[in-house]
């Protein structure tokens, strides 16, 4: 896919997240999920001819489409971007002016019925955002324990029929394996006795296998302290998070960094020796206006948070 080609995927929240930035044309940014290409080609068209983009993406394919990006200011490195630190020692930009961070699984891999995110179409059960490490949501299901499944499902689908659907899953691969997405919808469908309206019964424990099976919580945590120390002063942290799991962790984050450490009552220290938090909130957060969920619905959930480092 070329640098038009990847053009064509428009980001959730593309304009807001980049204004965010605050982008200076001899500035170092860094897209932590390149996914498509879409914030990295705006952020690029932003930056003069000092400026430098670092991406990182932990899925092969998109690498592939980074590549293809011809900017002597552009690098691309494939890697889990809990890796920051280490991605950008080895790049030598070891303090940059802006991080973005457009988390969750993006809309390609979802429509590429290969890749086993969906349950929209029936194809084997993978799940994985990076196809050259780790288990497969099938080969994790066939071995793992009914209790272990069933927290899985309730701790990161927030799904009150885990037990039950464990239970189906464990059932069903004593006969044969649950190795694809079609088998897994069915399990749930058959599992779940009432869902909102509106949403498949499948929805909840397909995003719990994705993030279980990818660590997308514990990257997060282990991106969000390599930011602050990677930011220089004024420098930006623009994250875009999709559930309430990952808006939980980067609003808590943020929230404690921007807060002055307590003192300890009847300790005599000065408002002026006070430490100073290392963030500062930037703003509300920002929700997708009602144009772009019409003809996005995926961008009703999409929450952008904004913090800046302090000098």
């Amino acid at each position: 896919m070329k640098e038009k080609e990847a053009a064509r995927h428009v980001p959730v929240l593309l304009e807001e997240a980049v204004q965010a930035l605050a982008i200076r044309a001899d500035g170092i940014y860094v897209d932590a999920t390149f996914g498509r290409g879409g914030h990295s080609l705006r952020i690029l068209e932003r930056l003069g001819e000092r400026g430098r983009l670092v991406a990182i993406d932990r899925d092969a394919e998109a690498v592939a489409i980074a590549r293809a990006i011809d900017d002597p200011r552009f690098a691309v490195v494939h890697s889990a971007f809990g890796r920051l630190g280490e991605v950008l020692r080895a790049q030598g930009a070891a303090s940059v002016d802006g991080i973005l961070c457009d988390l969750g699984v993006s809309s390609p891999q979802i429509d590429e019925a290969r890749r086993g995110f969906s349950f929209r179409f029936d194809a084997p059960l993978d799940m994985r955002m990076d196809r050259s490490s780790g288990m497969t949501a099938a080969e994790w299901l066939a071995v793992a324990a009914e209790d272990e499944i069933a927290r899985v499902i309730h701790e990161y689908g927030e799904e009150r029929f885990a037990r039950r659907i464990a239970r189906a899953i464990v059932d069903e691969r004593a006969a044969r394996p649950v190795a694809t997405t079609g088998a897994l919808a069915a399990l749930c469908a058959r599992a779940v006795k009432s869902r909102e309206p509106g949403q498949d019964p499948a929805t909840r424990t397909f995003q719990a296998l994705r993030i279980f099976v990818n660590r997308e919580l514990e990257e997060i945590e282990n991106l969000l302290p390599q930011t602050v120390d990677a930011l220089n002063p004024r420098g930006r942290l623009v994250v875009i998070s999709f559930h309430s799991l990952e808006d939980r962790i980067v609003k808590r984050f943020i929230r404690d960094n921007a807060t002055p450490p307590e003192i300890p009552r009847g300790l005599p220290v000065r408002e002026s020796d006070r430490p100073v938090p290392l963030l500062s909130i930037v703003g509300k957060p920002i929700r997708a206006g009602a144009t772009e969920i019409a003809a996005n619905p995926r961008a009703r959930s999409a929450t952008l948070r904004v913090a800046e480092r302090r000098a």
